[in-house]
């Protein structure tokens, strides 16, 4: 594919490290002379020096013939003018990064459109989701978006004592718009059928929004409802942190963030109305023993310093708190940890660079579909309904979807949902869909082409 990324920061260098040991033609702008020409010399890349908004730099690295436009500098407005300019002079498909306010003012203007954006994401949100799939549900066997953060997916174990077991799919009464997905069952994956009936010990994957997905899990899992909340405590106020505790703040938990500065403490604590903030320094030990941290169920380390993280996380699982995250923001560090951190006491260590790259690896392909996550019984993939396709304009319900395929997200606008037999399908809708390798053949004959 020919590539663009605008910006050399950790973001830009750490997925242009990524893509040029492969068949790619990759262009890096970036406007600081030093950092551009040290990248240059690291990476198997066209770097170029200039302002990734600027036309005659776009146009010197080839923007119309460019296939995929990634802006990935830290300032929203050089990124989104960055972005239109590339839209309107050629390039095929736009990816823009954001900081995470922008992203929750989403509902006040619709940016992607404005910009002519296709895809907007913000690594600390990404970093966000990724520390939140260890809290939202510690007894699912996995936890993950799609569908711009508003459907979760959940790969849950059915309990021999849930209502749920012996009954078909059809029969059981599941909140609106949520969906079984697929079923693994000993050693055979499979989309089910409406007619399936779940047996206990199968592991089932959950698709919808995540407050309706956290109690049907718990029913899936125990027939009962789970009732005492998760005591979490996240050490940094800043996006990261305060991205976390809002994306939680719906569930079951009881947060605290400690947080230094007094004027960010302050804010956020304005802003989160069900989260205590504690302004105080929690890299101290005794800090930490006076606010009894060793009571909590999850501490997670999510300030700028790694080596803090690090330290903190190691104080709170000496004090006795069950589940340790850090924030590690070199992903080779962030690498490490995850392999040997349970014997330190860390749970896993999330990479905000590694986070964005698998993001964004899922847009570097030819296809008509870009895969979103792999099932032992398929794959989510995430496909946009283009005009005069056999589907468009029909309602849901109306329309025979191929075996082998489940509908679990729909994108109008800026709005997502799991969808409803009574929604109707437009061109330039995005779906996401459970499909197996038949159902996925299928799926594409009715919306792609």
């Amino acid at each position: 594919m020919n590539i663009i990324i605008v910006g050399a920061g950790e973001i830009g260098r750490h997925l242009a490290a990524s893509l040029s040991g492969a068949a790619h033609n990759i262009s890096v702008i970036e406007r600081d002379r030093a950092l551009a020409t040290r990248f240059g010399n690291e990476v198997d890349a066209r770097v170029i020096t200039g302002n990734g908004a600027s036309i005659d730099t776009l146009l010197d690295a080839g923007v119309g013939e460019c296939e995929l436009f990634l802006s990935l500098t830290s300032d929203d407005n050089t990124n989104l003018v960055a972005c239109k300019v590339a839209k309107e002079l050629g390039a095929a498909k736009i990816i823009c990064r954001v900081s995470p306010g922008l992203l929750r003012d989403e509902w006040l203007f619709d940016h992607r459109g404005h910009f002519s954006i296709d895809h907007m994401f913000s690594s600390e949100r990404l970093s966000a989701v990724e520390l939140s799939k260890f809290i939202r549900n510690p007894d699912s066997i996995s936890v993950d978006e799609i569908a711009r953060g508003r459907i979760e997916i959940q790969q849950v174990l059915v309990s021999d004592r849930s209502e749920a077991c012996g009954k078909s799919l059809r029969d059981i009464t599941l909140p609106p718009r949520v969906r079984i997905g697929s079923i693994v069952r000993a050693d055979k994956a499979f989309v089910p059928t409406a007619d399936e009936r779940l047996e206990a010990g199968d592991v089932v994957t959950l698709f919808g929004e995540p407050l309706k997905l956290c109690e049907t899990a718990a029913e899936l899992q125990t027939g009962i409802e789970k009732s005492r909340p998760m005591r979490v405590v996240i050490l940094g106020g800043g996006e990261y942190g305060f991205s976390l505790a809002q994306m939680i703040s719906g569930w079951n938990c009881k947060v605290r963030i400690f947080e230094r500065d007094p004027v960010i403490a302050e804010s956020i604590d304005s802003q989160l109305t069900e989260t205590i903030v504690i302004n105080a320094d929690a890299t101290s030990l005794a800090q930490l023993r006076e606010e009894q941290v060793g009571d909590a169920d999850f501490f997670i380390a999510t300030t700028q310093s790694d080596e803090d993280n690090v330290m903190t996380c190691l104080q709170a699982a000496n004090l006795g708190t069950k589940h340790c995250l850090a924030l590690i923001h070199r992903s080779d560090y962030a690498d490490a940890l995850s392999h040997s951190g349970e014997q330190l006491g860390i749970t896993a260590a999330v990479s905000p660079r590694e986070a964005t790259r698998r993001e964004l690896m899922r847009f570097i392909t030819s296809d008509k579909y870009h895969v979103v996550k792999k099932l032992p019984a398929g794959e989510v993939v995430e496909i946009v309904v283009r005009a005069g396709a056999k589907a468009e304009g029909r309602a849901i319900g109306d329309v025979t979807w191929p075996e082998g395929c489940v509908l679990v997200a729909l994108i109008k606008g800026i709005h997502a949902s799991v969808p409803a037999a009574e929604d109707i399908i437009n061109a330039d809708d995005t779906l996401y869909a459970m499909v197996t390798k038949k159902g996925k053949k299928g799926l594409i004959k009715l919306v792609a082409k």
